[in-house]
């Protein structure tokens, strides 16, 4: 099974919950957990920016990502927002029957 975590990060609490709402009625994500307090400092237009964000970590199928992928951009604010797929080399093989199963359509 090819399993990933796909990091976004968002403004605040209302889009992370209602992305995390989309994804998990509809299968498409096992699990969102969300990180509150990330300061992320990035350049943008030539300029130095920092901001107060919060990053979700979705652990989900590979499989999954292009539906993901169109919820995030649909929802999200940013013109560009992160959406970055991470490969999970390993992990439990309860937590991945669990994802398989929370995850299936």
């Amino acid at each position: 099974m090819d399993i990933i975590v796909i990091n976004c990060t968002v403004p605040d609490k209302k889009i992370a919950k209602n992305i995390t709402k989309i994804l998990l009625k509809h299968k498409l994500a096992a699990c969102v957990s969300m990180v509150e307090n990330v300061r992320s400092v990035f350049s943008w237009d030539g300029e130095v920016c920092e901001e107060k964000e919060i990053l979700m970590m979705i652990k989900t199928r590979r499989s999954n990502y292009a539906k993901i992928k169109l919820v995030i951009e649909d929802i999200h604010p940013y013109t560009v927002p992160e959406i970055i797929a991470l490969p999970i080399v390993d992990c439990s093989e309860d937590y991945l029957k669990w994802l398989v199963k929370e995850t299936e359509n």
